[in-house]
């Protein structure tokens, strides 16, 4: 029997049970907008945080933006920067992929996921990255030139030429990619299809004779020499002045022995003025390294040609630079360099090089006028180049006209950058600080000296002056030790550095030290200055050996020593400090 009630019943608990399954799944849906809405929040103050530098904190916000919404793409494209810094490289390979992963068509993600494959030497990966991102947009020759070179990588020839047949559909033929089909080629031995290339490229470019050039040169490489010849005389026939023809004509007489010819049209190209300057200079190249090879000792017939080349106006000084490298290196007369270098600061008279090397053949003969000469013109084309500062400046003070050579090197200081080099800087400060204690302005020679071995830390020079004139101060002779022990470990035998030592440890009251190192600049030096042999004389008498101090200061009021004090220490016998 049909039972109404018992209808109602299961219609009531069916009605019951969707009502609560609606309610659960309402609930969840509530749940995971109040997850996005909160996601949204970490996420957007996390990149605040980033911004204003905040970096950990920014960190922990992505991780818990992330928690919120694992599949947020952006999220793990952010976190994955952080484990390229923190050096995590599985992690940061991880994430970029997830993100790539979870939203594929972001070029971006696709992008910086292949350059992390790059980075991580994953190639095979990294061209599966590239080719992704290259369909999502075939425009992007960028992208082709990297696919280009990771299959050029893996050594993968075909993938190399289908990636240039896309490069080119984008970009049209050209020189470039057409080259670099024919090397490939090359590399397959397929002759055919590189000839087919480079007789496409030829033409399709009918009116330019530097590829009917290239297309004889590479004839004459395949040994289709007569072929080759044709080619050339087809280009002289248009340009008989056409340079890279000729120097091909060369290469084709020289590959069937014809030296005579090779000679002729080697000697036709330098006296020409439409040749080129850097075809010249690259002839002579060849010249003086064919010499060089024959170990020929005639240097004639490589001057000759020099002679040959410098007959036309120059466009610069290249020429002239390449002749006076050749004639140092076969050891010519430096007043015939000399007049070289003169010839290519008049051709160029910026041409700093020139300059430099003909004041340092100058330097030798000790005519600092002329070096002064030379260079205050190369200080107004050359206001940044420190050298010149430094050889006038030095000239000056060999000159003794310290006030021009202290104006000198302080213009000189003023160029120093961080990359300047640290020998001139260095020898810079430690000159200043000669010349402004010779001046008695010993504070301002001080800090020269310290900025001097900032720069070199080893300049035994300004080290010794330094601790000696602290030395005669009685200042900081802790530091002057220090400093004068370094000159003695780095020159043992340098009676100047020993008798700076021995001072140091004269003026610390440690006389019998001082005695050992006195004693040593003397046996290496026969001929000590005046100064030198009175602190002996005061070492000697202050570790009781008077007789010995009466004869070095005897000699040293003998060498012109005409201190007073000196004199005194000789009537009394007994040392008197100054």
């Amino acid at each position: 029997m049909f039972d109404k009630n018992i209808l109602n019943v299961k219609k009531t608990r069916r009605l019951f049970l969707v009502l609560l399954l609606t309610g659960a799944s309402l609930a969840v849906q509530a749940d995971r907008k109040d997850s996005l809405q909160s996601y949204d929040y970490f996420y957007l103050e996390a990149l605040r945080q980033q911004d204003m530098g905040n970096l950990t904190a920014a960190f922990d916000l992505l991780c818990h933006a992330r928690d919120l919404n694992p599949l947020a793409p952006e999220v793990y494209f952010q976190l994955a920067g952080y484990y390229v810094d923190m050096k995590n490289d599985s992690l940061a390979r991880a994430y970029f992929e997830k993100a790539a992963a979870l939203d594929p068509d972001n070029t971006a993600y696709q992008e910086k996921l292949g350059q992390l494959y790059v980075t991580q030497k994953d190639y095979p990966d990294a061209i599966r990255a590239y080719e992704r991102l290259y369909d999502s947009n075939k425009a992007r020759t960028d992208v082709l030139q990297l696919l280009y070179q990771l299959y050029g990588s893996q050594n993968d020839y075909r993938k190399m030429i289908s990636t240039l047949e896309r490069l080119e559909t984008v970009e049209g033929s050209n020189e470039q990619i057409s080259l670099s089909k024919m090397q490939i080629y090359e590399q397959l031995g397929e002759k055919r299809k590189e000839y087919d290339e480079l007789k496409s490229l030829v033409d399709s470019h009918p009116l330019d004779l530097n590829y009917q050039v290239m297309f004889g040169n590479w004839l004459l490489q395949n040994g289709k020499k007569k072929e080759a010849l044709q080619k050339y005389r087809d280009v002289l026939k248009e340009d008989p002045a056409n340079s890279p023809a000729r120097l091909s004509m060369m290469d084709y007489y020289n590959s069937i022995g014809d030296q005579p010819t090779v000679n002729a049209i080697r000697q036709e190209l330098l006296q020409s003025a439409k040749t080129e300057q850097n075809t010249k200079v690259e002839l002579l190249r060849q010249v003086i390294a064919a010499s060089q090879k024959d170990n020929n000792p005639d240097s004639t017939e490589v001057m000759r040609l020099f002679s040959t080349a410098l007959a036309t106006p120059q466009e610069n000084a290249d020429i002239l630079m390449l002749k006076a490298a050749y004639m140092t290196l076969r050891k010519m007369p430096k007043a015939d360099i000399n007049r070289v270098y003169e010839q290519a600061i008049e051709a160029e008279p910026d041409n700093s090089r020139a300059r430099i090397f003909l004041i340092q053949n100058i330097w030798e003969t000790e005519d600092y006028d002329r070096v002064i000469a030379i260079c205050r013109p190369a200080l107004e084309y050359n206001p940044d180049e420190m050298a010149f500062y430094y050889f006038q400046g030095m000239a000056q003070y060999q000159k003794h006209e310290n006030d021009a050579a202290l104006a000198t090197f302080r213009k000189g200081v003023d160029q120093i950058r961080p990359d300047s080099n640290p020998d001139i800087v260095s020898d810079f400060y430690a000159i200043m600080g000669d010349i402004l204690h010779e001046k008695g302005r010993n504070g301002e020679a001080f800090q020269a000296y310290d900025s001097c071995l900032q720069w070199k830390p080893d300049n035994t020079a300004a080290l010794n002056n330094y601790a000696y004139y602290l030395s005669v101060e009685k200042k900081n002779l802790t530091k002057a030790e220090q400093m004068s022990y370094k000159t003695i470990k780095a020159e043992p035998s340098n009676s100047t550095f020993l008798d700076t030592y021995a001072w140091i440890l004269f003026q610390e009251k440690r006389y019998e030290e001082a005695k050992i190192y006195i004693e040593q600049a003397i046996r290496n030096d026969s001929t000590l200055s005046g100064v030198v042999k009175e602190h002996a004389g005061d070492i000697y008498a202050q570790t009781g050996d008077m007789e010995k101090a009466l004869e070095y200061w005897r000699q040293s009021l003998e060498g012109g020593n005409a201190s007073a004090t000196l004199k005194k220490k000789i009537q009394l016998k007994k040392y008197i400090a100054e």
